[in-house]
């Protein structure tokens, strides 16, 4: 069909990505007279959910007719419009405009969703609107133009995919998290009967599993060494004398002394010596790490001062979201876990106290994503912020420094109260953690570098 009546068609095909299956929404014709803009504004063409592609921008990518040819073919360009996570054509990430070809792939980000540009030719001419893009017909047969194919064929990579996802599966499979998974399990299984040993590794598996999480919603990169070495530092911090100076301080000094179950006082009382004893004591000890990674950052060269130092709101989180697990688990191995199994262990048996001591690690260690990584994200993230607003560094120090404070003492104070308003804090300092990474990731100098979010949406 390639005679003096055909007519040349071109289109983009959703390949991945919301609607890549559905009929007709994944083909969009291209008019030879108008620019289709793609994204997640309702004002583009081809409109992307927002909620499921986070990663796209607003307008992100356009496709333009170039002036046709003699023999009356047009031509497409594909520009970028300077989007977040960048426009990439078959895997190059595209600076300005480029000619497409037919089989060309265009993403929208990294791991975004990808169009391929091809042709067809038909006898008759589609009449477009020329205010809209309207999808090609799904039932429309077509092939390739450079490879005919039986539509029910069946290749060797699609009987053994394995062959054929290359970096794929490393990058969009979660395959390091599942290969872990399967040692820690492997492990666990090698320490039944053997409970402080099992203790350990259940702890640093849901530790590990839940910062995965919040480093995941930060979308930055920083090396796993440096993130273990502030985990590490911290804990050596707790073990050191340092902590008998800030206890001296906060609980001798200042009125933080923390009063024993049996005392009876009232909840104003005891929120204020939360707010000394625990909220600025813990919060200076679990952020004297992130402190030290900015000290050290500054005195590098590239690119390792980018690597471990602190420069923006991003590192601040993931830094402190790391000291707060290396508390977490001394805490909760080294101290509560121990005297509930003693106590339990007087009243009734040891296997009985062996329970619920592993009944209180789970929660303890899995609510740090509500508790200590919540405080230790959020001035974490003003740490980052005084970095990048130097002339107002102390005003937002202070700020971030008693915030996280005041939380982790009303998450102290109500939890001898209530379980309900215990439910209520631990919802309000989930959310502060997650204002903060959403705010910091609008304002991270390295916005567009950073992953996106895979928690949302389709894969």
């Amino acid at each position: 069909m390639t005679g003096k009546n055909a007519r040349q068609n071109a289109f983009l095909r959703l390949v991945s990505g919301n609607g890549a299956a559905s009929g007709s929404e994944s083909r969009y014709s291209l008019p030879p007279s108008k620019e289709i803009v793609i994204g997640r504004d309702p004002s583009c063409q081809v409109v992307l959910d927002a909620m499921m592609h986070r990663m796209v921008s607003r307008r992100h990518a356009v496709v333009r007719p170039l002036s046709s040819s003699p023999d009356s073919k047009f031509s497409w360009l594909v520009c970028d419009l300077n989007s977040a996570n960048g426009t990439y054509l078959n895997g190059q990430r595209l600076y300005g405009c480029q000619e497409l070809h037919p089989g060309d792939r265009i993403s929208l980000g990294t791991d975004g969703p990808q169009f391929v540009f091809e042709y067809e030719f038909t006898s008759q001419a589609t009449v477009m609107s020329a205010n809209q893009v309207t999808p090609l017909p799904s039932a429309t047969n077509y092939y390739n133009h450079t490879q005919l194919k039986p539509p029910d064929s069946v290749s060797f990579t699609q009987l053994f995919p394995i062959i054929s996802t290359g970096k794929d599966l490393t990058r969009k499979a979660y395959l390091v998290p599942g290969i872990l998974t399967v040692i820690f399990v492997v492990l666990m299984f090698a320490t039944v009967g053997q409970p402080q040993a099992n203790q350990v590794i259940v702890a640093t598996y849901i530790a590990s599993a839940a910062y995965y999480f919040v480093y995941q919603l930060c979308g930055k990169q920083k090396p796993w060494w440096v993130l273990m070495a502030t985990a590490l530092s911290t804990t050596l911090i707790l073990l050191s004398p340092v902590l008998n100076l800030f206890i001296f301080v906060f609980r001798g000094i200042l009125p933080g002394n923390l009063s024993s179950p049996q005392d009876s006082t009232t909840f104003t009382e005891l929120l204020v010596r939360m707010f000394f004893g625990a909220g600025l004591m813990e919060e200076l000890l679990k952020a004297l790490p992130v402190l030290g990674a900015f000290f050290i950052g500054r005195i590098l060269s590239s690119p390792w001062r980018e690597r471990i130092g602190v420069w923006e709101p991003l590192d601040g989180i993931l830094l402190g979201t790391a000291s707060a697990v290396g508390f977490t688990l001394l805490e909760t191995l080294g101290q509560y876990v121990p005297d509930i199994t003693q106590n339990v262990t007087q009243q009734v048996d040891i296997g009985t106290g062996q329970l619920v001591g592993l009944q209180l690690l789970i929660p303890r260690i899995l609510g740090s994503v509500a508790g200590h990584m919540a405080y230790s994200g959020y001035l974490g993230y003003f740490i980052g912020l005084a970095v990048l607003k130097p002339s107002r560094s102390w005003q937002i120090l202070l700020v971030g420094y008693l915030s996280a404070a005041a939380l982790h003492a009303l998450w102290n104070a109500t939890g001898s109260i209530n379980a309900l308003l215990l439910v209520v804090v631990g919802v309000l300092s989930y959310a502060f953690l997650m204002a903060a990474i959403l705010k910091a990731r609008a304002l991270s100098p390295t916005r567009s570098q950073n992953f996106a979010t895979r928690f949302l949406g389709p894969k």
